[in-house]
Parts: C-alpha cells; structure tokens; sequence
C-alpha cells in the first residue's frame, strides 16, 4: 500500500492545538495496527527555533539527532512513542536557504528562481521525504493560520501533492474553532465557515473539519458548517476542550474521527485497541496522593517554555498514582529574605534548563534551601550547573565560584566553556569557542552516560549505561572535581571516557540530583522517564510525611 498523506491545516487563530490534533490523530491510528510517521512544516523565516526567545516560540524540542524543533514534536513523540528526527521540521528559513545554496550553485542553470516552482518544489521533496516506503500514514502539520502570508508557499505545495499523489492518497483536515459566546449562551460558527472559505480560495477543500470548542457541538451547527463548508455531515467533529491532553485520542475516537478517516482513505485497519490509553486516564483521574512540584526559573510567564518538562512531571506522577500540582516560580524574585517563604510550601524543587544571567541567583537561592531543608531537588542543565556552583561555594568555600556563562573573569570557574570534545556519535573531536555562531554550536542530540554503581541514579535506571539528549554549551570544570568529590558532592554519571561529567548527587540527601542533559525529552505518558518517576516518588513521600 502507498503511503497515504494525511494534511492538517489550523484556522481563525494560532495555538488551537494542531500539534495535539495530529498526535492524537496518529495515536489512534497506531491503535488500529496501521504504522505512522509524522512532520510539522513551520512557516517562520528562522532556520530552526535554536535561537529564539522562549517567550515568543516556547520551549525548543530536541531530537536524538540533535535537531532543535517545534515543541509540537514533543506531542509527537509522547504520544505516538516513536523518535522523530532532522526531517521531522521544516522551516521557511530552511526551505529558503535550502533553495538559495541551490541556486548559487548553479542547480537551476541560470533560470529565474521563483516561489511557484523552486520553493514549492522544495517544500513538496521535504514532505515526502519523511515517508520511507514503509509507513502507511504520514501526518503533516502546517504551523501557523490559514491566510498568514508566510504559510502560502505551504499551503500551495500540499495543494499540488493532492494531484502528484493521487487524490485517493492525500486527506485534507482543518482544525478551526467555534467560539462559545457565553453571555448568550451558544456558539458561533461564522469563523469556521470564514477560515474554510480562505482555505478554498487557495484551492484546498478540507474533507474533515474538527471543531474546538468549549462545549460539545449540536447537531444542527454540524449541520450548518458542513452546508457552509461543502462538506460530508460525518465529517464535522467536535473537538472539546478538557482537563488533560491525553483524553483527546479518547474523546477523538468517541468521535469518530479515526474511523472516518479509515473510511475516506480505504485504509484497511482493525478496530482500535485502546486498553493502554484508557488505564492511562483512569490512573490521572484516580490519584491515590498528591506532591506540589515547584519549578523555579526564569520563564515561568510562559508555560510553553517548559512544555516537556511540565509533562514529564505529570508522567511521574502518573506512575506513582499521585496528582502533581505544578508552582511556578520566577527566580529573578527569589531573595536570601524570602526563599524560605516562597518555597516552604512545596514538596519538591526543580530547577530547569536556561541560558543566561537573569535570575541565576535566585536559582542557587532555591538550591541551597533544598539541600539545608531536605526537600527533594532535581536540576536539569543549568539546574545541575547551578547546584555545582552553590555547593563549591556554600560547602567547599569557594565563595566567587561561578560559570563562565555568568561571569567570564570568575576566579572559580567550575562551570566552563569546554572548547574541544571527542563526539562518540560522529567519532570526532568537536570544537568551539565564545566567537562561534550560537546556532546549532551547542552540545546537541543524543549522547552515551556511563552511570556510578550504587547511586541514586543508577537506583532509577537499573543499568549503568544509557543515553541522554544534550542541548548545552558549558560544562562541569573537571579541575574542581576532586575537591568537590573529597566535600561530598557524588559525580554519579559521566561520559565513557570520564572527561564530561553528566550527574551529580548528594549522598546524604532524601535526593537531591542533578543532570547535564534533559531526560523530559525522552520521557512518555506510557513509559515515564526514570529521573521523573523517582523524583515525584520521593516528592510524594515528602508530601506524605507531613501530613
């Protein structure tokens, strides 16, 4: 069987949750034994989102080959448990310098190059090359709303596929949504029927349309925007809002919505088999505990900054059968007057990822306070940085012990800029300095970590050899680990050759451990990552002791 393109298009407004749709949509199809592939197609001029502020993109999803993507590939992968890669994301900016490298070249023989075919052409290769041969789905989401002028060269390459294709072999599903006016009760539809008409113009006639709302659909509405929209009256859906993101495969399959697809595609699939989804739902709704997790750092105004983050924790929590009430907290607030205020309410502390100075202090603030107090402390990336620089100066004596992130002239550079390694990905010695671009100059991807034998961590994965996803500049200071070591501070994980130190923890703590890479990345609603599920464990006992 060809594989069969599955197209999924937002209107009306950004952020309605196409990235879910499309995760939920490929779950489900998983469910019925068909395999599937999946890719986002974002029409930002950025390359990648490597470089973007958190506060305007979110948080930057990181793929075991080291691509920095959309934060929707992270619904990808939890949802569907498969790895997603360097052709799972596409930009404009990538399509375009892509085209442009073609033409200085001379690829297109001196010819004038143009939207419609150079870059449609290119958009359209980039497609296709997500489905090897052995898929029998592949979905693609197109970011961004229809009528945004940087998504029509995407909008009219998907149009053209339908006719490369075949039409038996593509499907067209636009996500828009109807908003409830609750002053007087009901819902508008007027914005469907204009999102779909703008769609139409482009000459794209959607064959599903799923509708976000706050309340169910009625009948006559899915009436009314399958006259309107000149489509089937079973191919108009109502997408509800709810309480957890993954009830939406459930709620999408008391739809119907797999099943028409099936249908419109002559898909030969079985009937869903959803007894792991349902067990997954009845674990969130029936908790048998509860641990408040604070999450202290600098981009707390924006939840999406830590989007995998905030679902690992609900994976951990999943597992031990306990609900995770999430506080964040801005570091840049945190004081030596207030932290025990601020943080005495909270069963365990997580310091996340991060770059730059902006609220560091307020980090090692919260740190410390979990060390003294016993309140189990997880840090990721900068967290585990920061934990090395609060422990050099609060236990070692190391009082002006810093990054060379922070401050370049630090006496006490524990955390530095390493400018060579040995990749034992690629079997070659990498380079950088602070005059590389800051693009993709990173630590990027997966990498191997070799675990201590009789640690925390190695208590968490049972094996002492495992890989992890990096996303970093600056590394542990190797010159400081004896006296760190010799003060008490455990190296419980390192890189084969033990020149990058991966791991720290605390002995003598309840548990108190930091990492170098960012294992939310890798973790999943069916399988929790292994550092979530024993830090919630170890939060919840703490929960449960004061009570």
């Amino acid at each position: 069987m060809k594989t069969k393109f599955i197209f999924i298009t937002g209107g009306v407004l950004s952020s309605l949750g196409k990235g879910l749709a499309a995760a939920s949509i490929g779950a489900l199809l998983q469910t019925r034994g068909l395999k599937v592939t999946i890719q986002k197609l974002d029409p930002y001029i950025n390359v990648d989102p490597g470089t973007m502020n958190p506060f305007q993109h979110g948080e930057v999803y990181v793929t075991e080959d080291g691509a920095e993507t959309d934060l929707d590939l992270g619904h990808y992968e939890r949802f569907l448990g498969i790895h997603m890669s360097q052709s799972s994301n596409f930009t404009s900016g990538k399509i375009y310098e892509t085209v442009i490298n073609k033409e200085r070249r001379g690829d297109y023989l001196g010819g004038t190059v143009q939207v419609i075919p150079h870059i449609t052409d290119e958009i359209k290769r980039c497609v296709l090359s997500v489905a090897t041969g052995s898929e029998d789905v592949a979905l693609i989401e197109i970011g961004g709303t229809v009528g945004d002028i940087e998504g029509l060269p995407f909008l009219e390459a998907i149009r053209q596929l339908k006719n490369d294709l075949g039409k038996e072999n593509v499907l067209y599903i636009h996500l828009t949504l109807v908003p409830y006016m609750r002053a007087a009760g009901e819902l508008k539809t007027k914005p469907t029927q204009h999102s779909v008409k703008e769609l139409r113009a482009i000459g794209i006639q959607p064959d599903i349309i799923l509708c976000r709302s706050e309340v169910p659909l009625p009948a006559d509405l899915r009436d009314k925007i399958a006259l309107f929209c000149d489509v089937d009256r079973d191919a108009v859906f109502s997408a509800v809002d709810v309480k957890s993101i993954y009830e939406v495969p459930m709620e999408f399959y008391h739809e119907g919505v797999d099943q028409k697809i099936a249908i419109l595609l002559k898909l030969p699939a079985k009937n869903a088999e959803l007894d792991s989804w349902k067990e997954l739902n009845r674990r969130i709704n029936n908790p048998k505990g509860s641990c408040k997790i604070g999450i202290v750092g600098k981009y707390v105004d924006l939840k999406e900054a830590y989007k995998s983050l905030h679902e690992a924790l609900v994976h951990g929590g999943v597992f031990n059968e306990v609900s995770v009430e999430l506080e964040y907290v801005n570091s840049e607030e945190i004081t030596a007057k207030n932290v025990e205020k601020r943080l005495k309410n909270l069963d365990g502390i997580l310091v996340p990822g991060g770059f730059g100075s902006r609220g560091i202090e307020g980090k090692i603030l919260s740190i410390k306070y979990a060390r003294e107090n016993k309140v189990p402390f997880f840090g990721i990336c900068l967290g585990m940085q920061c934990a090395v620089i609060e422990y050099a100066r609060n236990v070692l004596g190391l009082e002006k012990a810093n990054s060379q992130e922070f401050d370049e002239f630090t006496p006490d550079p524990v955390i530095y800029l390493m400018t060579e390694w040995y990749d034992f990905r690629t079997k070659k010695v990498e380079k950088r300095d602070e005059a590389s671009n800051k693009g993709g100059t990173m630590r990027l991807g997966s990498y191997p970590c070799k675990i201590v034998k009789d640690t925390k961590a190695m208590e968490a994965y049972g094996e002492n050899k495992i890989e992890e996803r990096h996303r970093h500049r600056y590394e542990f200071n190797n010159k400081y680990a004896e006296a760190l070591t010799k003060a008490g501070l455990l190296l419980s994980g390192t890189s084969p050759d033990e020149e990058l130190v991966e791991m720290v923890e605390l002995p003598g703590h309840p548990w108190f451990l930091g990492c170098q890479f960012h294992p939310e990345f890798k973790s999943n609603p069916m399988r929790p990552h292994p550092l979530f599920r024993e830090f919630i464990r170890a939060s919840a006992l703490n929960a449960k002791s004061k009570k």
